[in-house]
Order: C-alpha cells, then sequence, then structure tokens
C-alpha cells in the first residue's frame, strides 16, 4: 500500500495556513490594521475545516487495516498529547480531536453506506451555523462530511465546477460580512455569514490546490503534511516563545514573517528527517504507544516502497 499524497499535500497546506493564522491570532491588537483585516477575511478559520474534512478521510484509512479498538488507542493518545500541549498553549485542539473522533465518527462508522454519514454530517454542521456556532463546534460535522466524502469517492471531473462554485459563494460571503462590517451592520456581528463564508474558502482553497498541485509543490508540501502533529505542536512552541515580539509590533508584520520562516524551516526539516525516517518523531512516538510496542522507523534506504497509508493528521 502506498500514501495518498494529495491528502499529504493538503495536509501540508493546511499546516502552513494554521501557523500564520495562529500567531496572528496570539497577539495582542490595540489597533486594526489593513493586515489585520486581510488576515481575517482570507484566512482566518479558513485552514482548520481542512484538516477536519482529512481526519474524517484518514479515520476511515486507518480502520481499513486496523481494529477500533486500535483506533480508541490512538485517539486516547491524542488526547494526552492535547493535554500536554495545554499546559503552554490554550489554544490547542488536539483534545478537541480526540474527544469528537471517539464520540462521533466511531459511532458513525457502524453507518453502512456514505450517504447516511454525509447527511448526518451535512446536519451536524448546519446545525452547529444556524446556532451561531463556529471554532472548533463545527469540527463533529466536518468530521462526518469528511467520513461520507471518503465513502462516496466523488470522481475528479467534479473539482473543477465544484471549486468553482465554492470560490464564488466564498467571495460573495466575505464581501457581503466585510460591507457590513465596514457599514456597521448587523451581519458585522454574524458569526453565521462569517463561517459559511469561511467554509466556502475553505473549500475553494483546497478544490484549489488539488487542480494546480504539481510534482514541484506536492514536494514541498507532502513532507510538511506527512508530520503534521511533529509541524503542529513544533509551531505553537515556535509561537509561545516569540509572543513577546509578536506584541511588540503594532504593524503585526513580524506574524508573516515568522510563520513564513517556521513553515520553511518545517519543510526542509521534514524533508531531511523522512529521507531517513518512516515517522516523523512524534508520530513515531504516536505509533508506539497505540500498538504498545516498538516500531522500527529508520529507513534502511533513501526511500521506502512500503508506506503506510495516510494517518489521521491533526492540526
Amino acid at each position: 500500500m502506498t500514501r495518498i499524497r494529495e491528502l499529504d499535500a493538503l495536509r501540508g497546506f493546511a499546516v502552513g495556513g494554521i501557523m500564520l493564522v495562529n500567531s496572528w491570532q496570539h497577539t495582542v491588537k490595540k489597533t486594526a490594521t489593513g493586515l489585520d483585516w486581510t488576515i481575517e477575511a482570507l484566512f482566518q478559520s479558513r485552514f482548520y475545516p481542512i484538516f477536519s474534512l482529512l481526519f474524517g478521510i484518514s479515520f476511515m484509512l486507518f480502520l481499513r487495516g486496523n481494529s477500533r479498538w486500535a483506533l480508541l488507542s490512538r485517539l486516547f493518545w491524542l488526547f494526552c498529547f492535547g493535554v500536554v500541549q495545554h499546559m503552554f498553549y490554550e489554544g490547542e485542539v488536539l483534545t478537541d480531536y480526540a474527544v469528537y473522533g471517539a464520540v462521533v465518527l466511531l459511532p458513525a462508522s457502524f453507518l453502512s453506506g456514505a450517504l447516511p454519514v454525509l447527511v448526518l454530517g451535512l446536519a451536524v454542521t448546519t446545525w452547529e451555523l444556524l446556532a451561531g456556532g463556529g471554532g472548533a463546534h463545527l469540527i463533529p460535522g466536518l468530521f462526518l462530511l469528511g467520513m461520507g466524502l471518503y465513502r462516496l469517492g466523488p470522481p475528479r471531473w467534479l473539482l473543477l465546477p465544484s471549486f468553482a462554485v465554492a470560490a464564488l459563494a466564498g467571495a460573495l460571503l466575505t464581501a457581503a460580512w466585510t460591507v457590513g462590517e465596514t457599514g456597521s451592520s448587523a451581519i458585522a456581528d454574524d458569526w453565521t455569514v462569517y463561517s459559511v463564508a469561511a467554509l466556502a474558502g475553505a473549500a475553494a482553497y483546497s478544490l484549489g490546490l488539488l487542480l494546480i498541485l504539481r510534482p514541484w509543490s506536492s514536494a514541498v508540501l507532502e513532507p510538511l503534511g506527512r508530520m503534521a502533529l511533529t509541524n503542529y505542536v513544533s509551531g505553537t512552541a515556535v509561537i509561545v516563545l516569540a509572543a513577546p515580539l509578536l506584541n511588540a509590533d503594532p504593524t503585526r508584520w513580524s506574524v508573516v514573517a515568522l510563520a513564513a520562516v517556521t513553515v520553511a524551516v518545517q519543510v526542509l526539516v521534514s524533508r531531511w528527517w523522512l529521507s531517513r525516517f518512516r515517522y516523523g518523531p512524534l508520530e513515531w512516538i504516536w505509533r508506539c504507544l497505540t500498538w504498545f510496542r516498538w516500531v522500527p522507523n529508520r529507513l534502511e534506504s533513501g526511500r521506502d516502497h512500503n508506506r503506510p497509508l495516510s494517518d489521521p493528521g491533526v492540526p
């Protein structure tokens, strides 16, 4: 079995976006700038939906060759990673992913066919949106949609029309929210409008990436995505350590610089590491804990032709 490279590339793309957004979120904003507007309108809340969908897909990939007990063990240790990370970073979502994976995805895995799971995912997501929910509240529905899409296996020819619809919807909704904000209308405070715009934007970004993905770009993004857990945790550590620098910069351009440098270093380190090992450092520890045994990690040669299917990724 080989890895699904598009999933790794999408996950790597989301890792980079999450690094930018998380860096920006953890700054003190006394005066709004144009950069703040750009990040909020075009990037904020656009990357975690991609990760959540991928988690639902990868959940099913893991179940193809493993038991549900093994999956519960994996989710338990993911929760433990989250608890440790929460000690220095309050914005972590690993515990949310672990809990929702156990209480939502695991029961849904007993449903047969794609349609029931997709309908349930749409219902849960719509309910959360109408209730004014956003952020982590949307994770359960997005998990289910990812699981349903994996079972459905939509044809590739749908990419272009789906991208066009998502891009148009995202642009119109973002414009409506922006006009409402500048005009001090009620729509500026409508979290539902913003959340739907963000979901449409996330769909447009991911579908657009799949349409333009080429070997050179995939080679950059895949290593980042294969080591998603390691890169996410190390990225949050960088944000915590750099907080005084970020807060001292009223322009917020240090956020962009920090995210760009961190992601560039992570790409280089990930490529170097995966040329020598099968799994990233935290991914390997996670795998050993899941199975309660030592899992060989070092590659015997420069290339590994027997890599497993993509594991459940985390943001």
